[in-house]
This record gives structure tokens, sequence and C-alpha cells, in this order.
């Protein structure tokens, strides 16, 4: 799968983990900033990794802050980009298979190593279930942002 990736300087040490956790893992990943640990400001990496989405280039986003709700907002606010914060398995992967989730936020000063592993590897294993209601859902989710995203 084609992945985007970005932090922030408070999440660059968990991206730096993760981008050779996802190549070994074989996926295709574009690292989108930050480069390194100076202060940084979350919206631009949060437009960096909803723009590869919009654009195609990228099927899915992962995105790293302090606590992942900064990068949410942010992502959140582009056309398509269904962003959520996960710091469970669990949530990780039903906010695909539920809300067709496309971005992945966590928090470097939230969650363990470990635990941000297995909650990638949950999202990014994850499919849409298509099911009626949750197609219903989405779509309802899909005019909300048409009628206030002009």
């Amino acid at each position: 799968m084609k992945v985007a990736i970005a932090s922030d300087h408070a999440g660059f040490e968990y991206k730096k983990l993760l981008i050779s956790v996802l190549i070994k893992a074989g996926h295709e990943v574009s690292d989108l900033g930050a480069y390194d640990t100076q202060p940084s400001d979350y919206p631009d990496h949060a437009a960096h990794v909803a723009e590869a989405i919009q654009a195609g280039r990228c099927e899915r986003g992962i995105l790293i802050c302090g606590s992942g709700v900064g990068v949410s907002v942010a992502a959140n606010k582009f056309k398509g980009i269904r962003a959520g914060v996960c710091h469970d398995t669990y949530s990780a992967h039903q906010c695909v298979e539920h809300d067709d989730a496309n971005v992945l936020c966590v928090g470097e000063r939230v969650i363990g190593v470990e635990l941000m592993y297995e909650v990638v590897a949950a999202f990014l294993a994850a499919k849409f279930s298509g099911a009626e209601r949750h197609m219903r859902r989405v779509g309802k989710i899909t005019r909300i942002e048409d009628e206030n995203m002009k």
C-alpha cells in the first residue's frame, strides 16, 4: 500500500521508527516531513498528507504529533479526508471498516512505540465494510462536507 507519513517535531522520533517498519512490511512510504526535531507546525504536515491522498499519490496517511489531536483537527479540514485519532487497535481497524477513515493520527506523548506499531498494522490491514449502514453514514458525512467546505 502507498502510505503518506508526516509528523511535527513532537512526533518525529516515532515517524523515523515507523518508516522502517512500514517498508519492511512491504509498504511504499512517502515521508512528507518533518525531517528533524526543530519546532514545526503540525497543520503544515497534516496538509501534506491530506493533499497526497486527495491527489491519489497515496491510499492512506499516518500523522504523528504530541497528542495526535492537532494533526487530526487539521487533516479533517480537507475535503475527502477522514482522520481519526487512535491509540488502540480496535479503534484503528473500526475507523476504516465503519467510517472509511483514510488517515490515522497518533500521539508520540500518549502511546508506547510497540502499541503504535500494532495500531498502525490494524489500520493498514483494515478494509471498509461497504455495509449499507456504513455507506449511508459516510454519505451523510460527505454531504455535510460538501455543504460546508465551499
